[in-house]
């Protein structure tokens, strides 16, 4: 776990039980490949391995996202996503969360939220745990607790994951299960 880590994030991760997402610039690098019938999007193997992980260690995992979109349906298809929520514009990112909080009888002290614009704003300043990605705008990063290293699209949802499951004590047990 990265050394800079405060003692008051680590009250906050440890409460941690939903981990939830944005899709575009943080699972992936915020490119979309559309030609002929469908459209593309790359999303890197090792946040997938994260967000298995962090599933396998019990926590609830999901994926908000202002934009529909097959690719994206696909890959928590894959992954097995506890919650994937594409509202377009039907309603804010805080209100389908909030319906969601509601469902699982969780609080927002429970979450995790990892973002990287202005449309994850609500989340990020409500979040128990609210990380921005790398490359994330100054406003998301400004709400964050924490800013990974990673960028969107590049490991920085599984960065985020570590950073929970360490301080949760989750973590040596996929290293030591992995090592035999």
């Amino acid at each position: 776990m990265p050394a800079k880590i405060s003692a008051a994030l680590r009250k906050r991760a440890a409460r941690v039980k939903l981990f939830l997402c944005d899709v575009d610039g943080v699972l992936t690098d915020g490119s979309i490949f559309i030609g002929g019938e469908r459209e593309f999007k790359r999303f890197n193997i090792r946040d997938g391995l994260g967000l298995v992980l962090a599933r396998r260690a019990g926590l609830k995992v999901g994926w908000v996202s202002a934009r529909p979109s097959l690719a994206t349906k696909l890959r928590a298809d894959e992954l097995k996503i506890d919650f994937l929520v594409q509202q377009g514009d039907a309603t804010s990112k805080t209100a389908a969360i909030e319906k969601l909080l509601a469902q699982e009888k969780l609080s927002w002290s429970d979450v995790c939220f990892v973002g990287d614009d202005i449309i994850d704003l609500g989340p990020l300043t409500r979040a128990g745990v609210a990380i921005a990605v790398g490359d994330a705008v100054a406003e998301a990063k400004a709400k964050a607790h924490f800013t990974t290293k990673a960028v969107g699209g590049r490991g920085a949802v599984r960065e985020a994951v570590e950073l929970i499951l360490r301080t949760q004590g989750k973590w040596t047990q996929f290293v030591e299960k992995y090592s035999e």
